[in-house]
C-alpha cells in the first residue's frame, strides 16, 4: 500500500471512530432527558404533596408555594442541562467536519453527565422529603419538633458547657500526656527497653478498650476504691481522667509517627554537638515533628469532642444527657436532635480548618 492510500485509510478510521463516539454521545444525552424528565415530574409530585400535608397542618399558603417554586425551579433547570446537551448531541451528528463533531460530542457527553449527576441529587433529597412525611409526618414529629426544639435549646447549651469544660482540660492533658508516652516508647539503648515496654503495654491495652468501657470503669470504681482523693473526685474529673488515658494511646502512635518521620541525622547531628537525649529531642527533633502531624492531632481532637457524650454514662449532666431528661418528660427525640445539630455545627467548621492544613501541606510539598 502506498503511503497517500494508507494516510486515507487512517483518515477514514478515525473518521469512524470519530461518529461511532458521537452516536455513543447522543445515547447518552438522550437518557440524561428521559432521566431529567422523571426528576422534574417526581420533584413535581414531592413539591405538592408536601405543600398539601404543610397547610394542612396550619402553615400559610404563600409561604409555602413560594418554597415549593424553588426546589421545581431548580429541576426544570437540570431539564434544560439535558435539553441543552440533547442539541448539541444533534448538533455534532449533523456536522460534517470530524473534529468539530467530536468536540460537540464532547461538550453534550459533559453536560449530559451534570445533568444526570443534578438528577441523582434531586431524587435523593425526594426520597428524604418523602420519608419524613410518610404515616402522617412521624419522623418528623419524632425528631424535629420545632417547638420541643426551641424550648428546650437554652437547657441544652447551658449543658454543652459541661462537654467543652471536659474537653478542654482534656484536650490540654492528652498532648502532654501523649508526647511523654511517645518520647517513652523512642528511648533508645538496652537502658531504655522497660520504659518503651511499659509505654507499649500501655498504648496497646488502651487503644483496644472502647472508650466506653474505660469511662465506666474509672466513673464507677475508682469511687469504690475508697483511695484517698480519687474517691471524692466529681464525675466530671473521672471522665476528664477516662478519656485522658484512653485519647493519650492514640494520640502518642501520632507523635510516634512524627518523631520517626525526622530524619536519623538530625538527631546524629544533634547529639554530636554535645546535646543530651532530651535536649535533642526538645529542641530539634520534637519541634520538627509536631509541624507534621498538626492535622492528624486536629482529627483526634474533634474525634474527643464527640466523645465527650460518653460521659453520659457515668451521670454527668452533658448535653447528652440533658436532652435525654427532655426527651423522656415529653416523649420525643427532639432535644436530642438538638445535641446532634450542636455537635455538627461545632465539628463541621473543625473538619473543613483541617482539610485547609492537609492542602496547605500538600502544597507545600509540591513547591518544595
Amino acid at each position: 500500500m502506498n503511503k497517500p492510500a494508507f494516510q486515507a485509510s487512517v483518515e477514514r478510521a478515525n473518521q469512524w471512530r470519530a461518529r461511532s463516539k458521537v452516536r455513543v454521545y447522543g445515547a447518552q444525552t438522550w437518557a440524561a432527558l428521559s432521566i431529567t424528565a422523571l426528576t422534574f415530574i417526581a420533584v413535581a409530585a414531592t413539591v405538592i404533596s408536601i405543600g398539601r400535608f404543610a397547610i394542612e397542618e396550619g402553615w400559610a399558603a404563600w409561604p409555602v408555594r413560594i418554597l415549593g417554586l424553588l426546589p421545581a425551579a431548580l429541576s426544570f433547570l437540570v431539564v434544560a442541562f439535558a435539553a441543552q446537551a440533547t442539541r448539541l448531541s444533534m448538533k455534532a451528528k449533523s456536522s460534517s467536519d470530524v473534529y468539530e463533531a467530536r468536540a460537540l460530542g464532547a461538550r453534550a457527553s459533559e453536560m449530559s453527565w451534570k445533568a444526570i449527576s443534578y438528577s441523582v441529587a434531586f431524587l435523593i433529597l425526594c426520597a428524604l422529603a418523602w420519608f419524613m412525611v410518610v404515616n402522617d409526618a412521624a419522623v418528623s414529629r419524632t425528631f424535629f419538633d420545632m417547638e420541643l426544639i426551641i424550648r428546650s435549646a437554652a437547657t441544652v447549651l447551658k449543658a454543652f458547657g459541661t462537654n467543652v469544660l471536659i474537653f478542654a482540660v482534656s484536650a490540654a492533658l492528652i498532648l502532654v500526656w501523649a508526647l511523654v508516652v511517645a518520647i517513652a516508647r523512642t528511648l533508645p539503648g538496652e537502658a531504655g527497653r522497660p520504659i518503651r515496654t511499659i509505654a507499649i503495654i500501655y498504648s496497646d491495652l488502651f487503644r483496644g478498650l472502647p472508650a466506653i468501657i474505660t469511662i465506666y470503669l474509672i466513673g464507677f470504681g475508682l469511687p469504690l476504691t475508697n483511695l484517698p482523693i480519687l474517691k471524692d473526685l466529681s464525675s466530671n474529673a473521672y471522665a476528664i481522667i477516662a478519656l485522658t488515658l484512653t485519647y493519650g494511646a492514640y494520640t502518642s502512635e501520632v507523635y510516634r509517627a512524627g518523631i520517626e518521620s525526622v530524619h536519623p541525622s538530625q538527631i546524629a547531628a544533634a547529639r554530636s554537638l554535645g546535646l543530651s537525649y532530651f535536649r535533642t529531642m526538645r529542641y530539634v527533633i520534637v519541634p520538627q515533628a509536631v509541624r507534621g502531624i498538626i492535622p492528624p492531632l486536629m482529627n483526634n481532637c474533634i474525634s474527643l469532642q464527640k466523645d465527650t457524650a460518653l460521659v453520659a454514662i457515668i451521670g454527668t449532666i452533658d448535653a447528652f444527657n440533658q436532652s435525654k431528661i427532655i426527651a423522656s418528660n415529653n416523649f420525643n427525640l427532639s432535644a436530642v436532635t438538638t445535641v446532634a445539630i450542636i455537635f455538627i455545627l461545632i465539628t463541621i467548621p473543625q473538619a473543613r480548618f483541617v482539610d485547609k492544613l492537609i492542602e496547605r501541606d500538600r502544597s507545600k510539598r509540591r513547591s518544595g
